[in-house]
């Protein structure tokens, strides 16, 4: 039996690796040639110190003080060289993943289907024998190869991988690079290339409300977190306001509908900010965001949008005067030629 270890380095890169039961973390990053720093392997110096994001561990007894406090080990700081996960885990690594020897990984795939949903957004599924072994979080990202450049873009998943197929959702952007080559030129076997996975936006463990705040193709790393709470479940409720300019920009509702039927805590609203919108929910994100959503600041906030739909939240949440436990998120804007 094995765990997954997830380490999340200063320069966003996330590296998985397999910790055997009773392994030590550091041992089993050595092992597959990830060089955490490390030292004295005594639990003595403490410059193996990272942070568990999740997860669950024994940190066992053999450290020091100095090394770790007991106030550091509550906070859910660890000593790589003596935690033993029992449990998959996501850590922390205060350093680049350069300096700890190991880089983002890379995989070519090919195109399985590629559709528009709108005049807006494009989905896109890639599939390959390698991806079968691409590993990330919930909510990441990596950077997609435009084909005939030598160019990226960055795009969220939308899935989980399965069977060696993942999937995204895409913002067509007039003259943009990758939209130009998706509407215009791709097919399916068309070959792919990507890298990562990054990002430290990703879902975290539930231990209270969260509310999920989506702009326009900002949904697509809450569908992905959404397969894992259906997988998993979730005791506590779940709530998701995914807003866009235009009646058009609504897609994905009908998989919406389908995670609430599966998710029993699970609700979702969607507003088009449009003065002709004919959709029944009109105006900003910010506009239906209620009391009770916020919990009194007992809630997890997670926020994927463009910067001013990020900055109007932001500043709408400060002057409710509640700080919630944990506020998550992720900016992005679109790319042209």
């Amino acid at each position: 039996m094995t765990h997954s270890i997830a380490f999340n380095f200063e320069d966003g890169v996330t590296r998985f690796i397999d910790a055997n039961v009773g392994e030590t973390v550091a041992d089993a990053a050595y092992r597959q040639g990830i060089n955490i720093p490390l030292d004295c392997r005594d639990g003595a110096c403490g410059t193996c110190k990272c942070f568990a994001e999740a997860g669950q561990y024994d940190l066992g007894e053999e450290y020091i003080e100095d090394a770790l406090s007991p106030e550091e080990a509550a906070q859910g700081f660890v000593l790589t060289c003596q935690m033993r996960a029992q449990s998959d885990c996501v850590v922390r690594v205060p350093t680049s993943s350069e300096v700890c020897r190991t880089r983002q990984a890379s995989y070519d795939a090919t195109i399985s289907a590629v559709r528009q949903l709108s005049d807006s957004t494009i989905a896109l599924s890639i599939k390959g024998e390698a991806l079968s072994k691409l590993a990330f979080l919930p909510g990441q990202y990596v950077n997609l190869g435009i084909p005939g450049s030598e160019q990226t873009r960055a795009y969220s998943f939308s899935s989980l991988q399965r069977d060696g197929e993942v999937s995204f959702l895409i913002r067509n952007v007039p003259g943009g690079l990758m939209s130009s080559f998706l509407t215009g030129m791709a097919k399916a076997g068309d070959c792919m290339s990507l890298a990562g996975p990054l990002g430290s936006f990703y879902l975290r463990d539930i231990r209270r409300p969260l509310l999920l705040l989506a702009g326009g193709t900002g949904l697509a790393p809450f569908t992905a977190m959404l397969e894992k709470i259906a997988e998993q479940g979730s005791d506590h409720p779940l709530h998701l306001i995914y807003g866009v300019t235009h009646d058009f920009d609504l897609v994905e509702i009908d998989r919406l509908e389908a995670f609430a039927a599966r998710i029993p805590n699970f609700t979702f609203s969607a507003c088009v900010a449009s003065p002709e919108s004919q959709h029944p929910l009109k105006g900003y994100v910010t506009q239906h965001i209620e009391p009770k959503h916020l919990n009194e600041g007992d809630v997890d906030v997670y926020l994927c949008g463009p910067p001013p739909m990020v900055e109007a939240v932001s500043q709408f949440i400060r002057e409710q005067g509640i700080a919630p436990a944990n506020f998550y998120y992720e900016k992005f804007a679109a790319s042209a030629a």
